[in-house]
């Protein structure tokens, strides 16, 4: 049987959080796949061809074969459910539930974070500036949530690894890799899931320096 032909579309400075996260699902399943990049600051997502594969004209989108899907929560599922082995989510109907909801939180939620502490600090460098006052609260509402969902001196959310992990590991991370104060149980957790070869793979890449 040929192999699966996938090309996933990241944007140009492999910066955002979400092309990560489907890069990583990809590597995790052992799916070939190569990748393609979108110049954002350009605004490529917005031209004819890129619109006709992506519908929301955001990265990542995946192509498979003539089939293309956009936001990476989506191209996760769609690769759990197409390919389920090795799984990228836990197989227990509730933890399934409560890692998308992770997803779906981080995604749409904690925007002083992703405003203050960027991609950039991450891959780059830090900021200078302190965390505004709004932020050290949503700070604070992330902690006491990655907190209560983390089992004391887990490596894990539920046990076994899955794509949530990743996720809640980056957002960490924008403070962690700033030098911002975090619990240090959540930062030796985070620091655990950077070293997954696959969180690794994304981390090392090459990124034209701004």
């Amino acid at each position: 049987m040929a192999e699966p032909n996938f090309l996933l579309y990241v944007d140009a400075r492999f910066l955002s959080p979400y092309a990560m996260s489907a890069f990583v699902t990809l590597h995790e399943k052992g799916l070939p796949f190569t990748t393609k990049t979108v110049d954002l600051a350009a605004r490529d997502n917005d031209s004819p061809s890129f619109a006709a594969l992506s519908l929301t004209h955001r990265v990542p989108t995946l192509v498979h074969d003539e089939f293309s899907l956009a936001e990476s929560s989506a191209i996760s599922e769609y690769l759990e459910e197409m390919f389920p082995q090795p799984p990228v989510y836990p197989g227990d109907p509730q933890s399934r539930a409560r890692a998308r909801q992770i997803q779906a939180w981080l995604r749409s939620d904690l925007m002083p974070i992703r405003q203050e502490r960027p991609t950039e600090v991450v891959f780059h460098e830090p900021r200078d500036r302190p965390l505004s006052a709004e932020a050290m609260v949503v700070a604070e509402r992330l902690f006491s949530a990655a907190l209560a969902l983390l089992p004391a001196d887990a490596v894990n959310l539920f046990g076994d690894w899955c794509i949530a992990d990743t996720d809640l590991a980056l957002m960490l991370n924008r403070l962690i890799l700033n030098g911002d104060a975090v619990p240090d149980r959540l930062a030796a957790y985070a620091t655990r899931q950077w070293q997954r070869p696959s969180v690794q793979l994304w981390v090392r890449h090459e990124r034209p320096v701004t």
